[in-house]
């Protein structure tokens, strides 16, 4: 079993920056996929970012690329993503994701991810 837990969620006001910590538990850290989704009040959860095991892979939702960064200290257990230019659109609650096994997760639907965290909440004043 995996458990996550994020950090690092806020008030910001816009054009401003966040970085959010995401801890995992369990071995073979290194071996998952790792990402974040996000849910806004009354919508869809959200595809942000994704990480390959190795950390060479990355990908992000076109809403985010530029702006944020997803990265990963493997010999900590920890994925990072860093929030640059936030926009009050970018408010939501940013939750922490896990594959089971695969090294890549090329989907982006919230089902491909095994494991999920609760969430930090962050949120952008304009």
């Amino acid at each position: 079993q995996v458990q996550l837990v994020e950090s690092g969620g806020g008030l910001v006001q816009a054009g401003g920056s966040l970085r959010l910590s995401c801890e995992a538990s369990g071995r073979t850290f290194s071996a998952r996929a790792m990402g974040w989704f996000r849910q806004a009040p009354g919508k869809e959860r959200e595809f942000v970012a994704v990480i390959s095991g190795n950390g060479y892979l990355t990908d992000y939702a076109n809403s985010v690329k530029g702006r944020f960064t997803i990265s990963r200290d493997n010999a900590k257990n920890t994925v990072y993503l860093q929030m640059n230019s936030l926009k009050p659109e970018d408010t939501a609650n940013y939750h922490c994701v896990a594959d089971k096994s695969r090294g890549w997760v090329a989907s982006k639907i919230p089902s491909a991810f095994d494991y999920w965290g609760r969430g930090t909440q962050v949120t952008v004043s304009s």
